[in-house]
């Protein structure tokens, strides 16, 4: 018998049929003798139903206060899913309980909309399962030191998910979603792209963070850190298909260490469409300015990932970075206002159709070349790259958005991530 978490998408649980087969296939689990906890995402759409509601009565300035109401808001779809789940495994026989997440509790931090887990309590938890119960855990969403409801921003129930499975020394947690497994690249984009039925922690994090909409980051980040194996597999699988094959579908994102890894050099492409890139011009080549410019954009609370500063000419430089594009307007307006005037630059221009793409691979740790060869194949293709960033595993590359697809495809097919592994 092993504690084993499930987590649900929105997708999976977008009806009251969908509903109830999730709670099939949870009590096939339970049947089977294993201890189960769930952890569902709000129906597909009621997040974004409530936070319409309230952007069409929220002042003008929104505080503090603002970003309360708007967890106490979002996190009732949870409630609610969950609610609606623990009935439908009662009548599949189940003795079943749902929880909100500060009823556990699941404590974090007061950063409202996008909150970080600091504990999990897991008394309550293990009561009822040696009890014989299938326990329900809203996703999303925690409790901080004053009692207020957060949330934990977007794709959040993931993360709730690989924490509960943590804090719980899961045997695995399994995030079933609308894709049967992580694949070398959104099927989407290339419809060569193939599923891996394994792959590492270090590569599905750089994937998440370049792009890859499988996990959200931070359930990956949590995982690593507390070596919970994650399995991303299907809710729509039929839901009494046999739980030994069930067991081993999907992808498994598990440790480098292991025998059975795929050692291909690139695993994968990822893609993000969602950034815009920012140039301050004519800044004083000297030293503090990095941090002068993006200190301030850090203390907004805006994330900054490609950064390149450029050859001094003249005693001055020009300093480019890249941010959301969610963020882009928000950061020239604070570089206009606060950065420009003490710093001396003599304009700011910025692009917000850009993309990103970028190569990952544990391979490439071992391999020579890998990076050029991605600046070969681009160039075969008259892309033009703007900006480049390396780590020892993933070449991440920002160019003009209107080639992303073009990119993608020359680079899945020129990695050989189209062929079968070996």
């Amino acid at each position: 018998m092993a504690l084993i978490v499930h987590k649900y998408g929105g997708t999976s649980m977008g009806s009251t049929e969908r509903i109830k087969n999730v709670a099939k296939r949870v009590a096939k689990w339970a049947r089977a003798g294993h201890q189960m906890i769930v952890v569902p995402s709000a129906m597909s759409g009621e997040t974004n139903r409530l936070l319409g509601l309230a952007k069409e009565l929220a002042p003008s300035k929104p505080s503090d206060a603002h970003g309360r109401e708007l967890d106490m808001l979002a996190s009732t779809g949870e409630q609610a899913s969950s609610a609606l789940l623990a009935i439908a495994l009662q009548a599949e026989g189940m003795e079943a309980v749902s929880y909100a997440g500060w009823q556990v509790s699941v404590r974090t931090d007061n950063s409202y909309t996008k909150a970080r887990i600091e504990s999990i309590d897991d008394e309550r938890v293990r009561a009822d399962l040696d009890a014989g119960k299938v326990v329900v855990i809203t996703g999303f969403q925690g409790v901080d030191d004053s009692g207020n409801i957060t949330t934990l921003g977007r794709g959040g129930s993931d993360t709730s998910a690989v924490a509960i499975a943590a804090a719980m020394k899961a045997h695995e947690c399994l995030i079933y979603t609308d894709v049967d497994g992580v694949y070398t690249t959104d099927p989407r984009v290339e419809p060569d792209a193939r599923r891996l039925s394994t792959v590492s922690f270090e590569e599905m994090l750089e994937m998440a963070s370049l792009g890859s909409k499988v996990l959200q980051i931070r359930s990956v980040e949590f995982a690593g850190k507390y070596k919970v194996p994650l399995r991303v597999l299907s809710s729509f699988t039929p839901w009494d298909i046999d739980i030994n094959e069930e067991a081993k579908s999907g992808t498994l994102i598990t440790f480098e260490e292991d025998e059975n890894m795929e050692q291909a050099v690139v695993s994968g492409i990822a893609f993000n469409r969602d950034e815009a890139k920012i140039s301050v011009l004519g800044v004083p080549d000297k030293p503090g300015i990095a941090y002068h410019i993006l200190g301030a954009v850090a203390d907004a609370n805006i994330e900054v990932d490609v950064i390149i500063q450029n050859l001094s000419k003249d005693g001055r430089t020009d300093f480019s970075f890249t941010v959301h594009r969610n963020e882009y307007a928000k950061t020239v307006d604070l570089l206009q206002s606060k950065v420009m005037p003490s710093l001396g630059a003599t304009e700011i221009v910025g692009d917000t159709k850009i993309c990103k793409v970028s190569i990952v691979g544990i391979g490439m740790r071992s391999h020579v070349g890998v990076a050029s060869k991605m600046f070969r194949v681009l160039s075969e293709e008259g892309i033009n790259i703007q900006m480049i960033s390396t780590s020892e595993i993933k070449t991440s590359v920002v160019i003009d958005e209107k080639y992303m697809e073009l990119a993608v495809r020359a680079l899945h097919k020129a990695f050989d991530l189209d062929q079968p592994a070996a």
